[in-house]
């Protein structure tokens, strides 16, 4: 918890007893069901929800926004979003439900009213969104594809609305064909050894009517 705190000093009392809860609860989960790989668990604060939270240094979202989360997994990055922005909608979004079983129960736990989850294909999901985040969960040409016309027309935020998706590695290849696309080094604000090779990268939507 003391990575959380040190980066995100101005948290309530109500987000630290969140995000001190949610470590017992994926640890008692994914004894169930796993959904983080088992030497990931006792690192869960550095490379599951400071990872996720980098998507809040590059972007703070504003109150009354709606984000969505792709291929959540087992609820990252949407879950420790979903506390940081208590006054902002995520919908989480995976095929597979057992996985969706589990962001639900980690939801209703910490009493996360913001959070609905969906158990299907992004394609089938409609709404529109300010943001679409994600956690590397395809090439961003498929990404771009999946989430095609589920962008919001008016911009709210600093960034206009698009597509905040952490990645690994050399991306120098992948995003040769967006010119629009920028790269925040996570590096940049955690310290960890883990955050290195990792970044967040945005890329503009225009709304599709």
């Amino acid at each position: 918890m003391e990575e959380i705190t040190t980066y995100f000093p101005d948290l309530t009392e109500d987000q630290k007893d969140k995000f001190t809860r949610l470590k017992d609860l994926y640890k008692d989960w994914n004894l169930k069901i796993n959904v983080v790989s088992r030497k990931d668990i006792d690192e869960i604060y550095t490379r599951h929800v400071l990872h996720s939270l980098g998507i809040a240094k590059v972007q703070p979202f504003l109150p009354g926004s709606k984000v969505m989360d792709v291929g959540t997994g087992g609820g990252f990055p949407g879950i420790p979003l979903a506390i940081l922005f208590p006054e902002v909608e995520f919908h989480l979004v995976d095929s597979i439900g057992k996985k969706i079983k589990v962001v639900n129960e980690v939801a209703e736990g910490l009493g996360l009213q913001n959070v609905k989850t969906f158990n299907c294909r992004v394609e089938e999901v409609n709404g529109q969104y300010d943001f679409i985040v994600s956690r590397a969960v395809a090439q961003m040409e498929t990404f771009v594809r999946w989430v095609k016309g589920k962008i919001a027309k008016k911009n709210k935020h600093e960034l206009k609305n698009g597509i905040l998706y952490l990645k690994g590695g050399d991306l120098t290849e992948e995003l040769a064909i967006y010119q629009t696309a920028k790269i925040y080094p996570l590096s940049d604000y955690f310290k960890e050894d883990f955050f290195e090779t990792k970044s967040v990268v945005y890329l503009p939507m225009k709304y599709k009517g």
